[in-house]
């Protein structure tokens, strides 16, 4: 499992260092894919402290990939929203991603991915948190 993992963090460092994103960074896109969280749930998602969380957004939201709106149930508060530039980054990089774990695969059958997809599933259903 650790072996795996570290091919797949290959895999997502090899594909940010191509579109200047760290790992991390990578995470933060994903995660705004499809939805505008607060600040603080995107500090629960990422497992990162408050300061973290603001600088992160700070320099995403210098490049033009993220932008920070008014929280609709706290006016004190921000929800973090993905910008059409960062959305057509999220597709690419996504599309990469896909492109180079799929390549990884290949040399296991259709079958043996059908199996590999199944217990991953199973094994991220027992240790997902409330707040993903």
């Amino acid at each position: 499992m650790v072996q795996l993992s570290y091919l797949v963090q290959t895999v997502l460092g090899r594909v940010g260092a191509d579109h200047d994103l760290s790992i991390i960074q990578i995470r933060l896109l994903g995660i705004l894919r499809d939805r505008e969280p607060s600040m603080l749930q995107l500090a629960h998602h990422l497992n990162l402290d408050k300061s973290s969380i603001t600088g992160l957004v700070d320099r995403a939201e210098r490049r033009g990939l993220v932008e920070r709106t008014i929280a609709p149930n706290d006016r004190r508060g921000f929800n973090v929203r993905v910008t059409s530039a960062g959305r057509q980054l999220i597709n690419v990089v996504g599309d990469e991603i896909e492109r180079q774990i799929n390549a990884v695969v290949e040399v296991i059958t259709e079958t043996e991915r059908s199996q590999l997809a199944a217990l991953a599933t199973k094994i991220l259903g027992t240790s997902a948190s409330p707040n993903d």
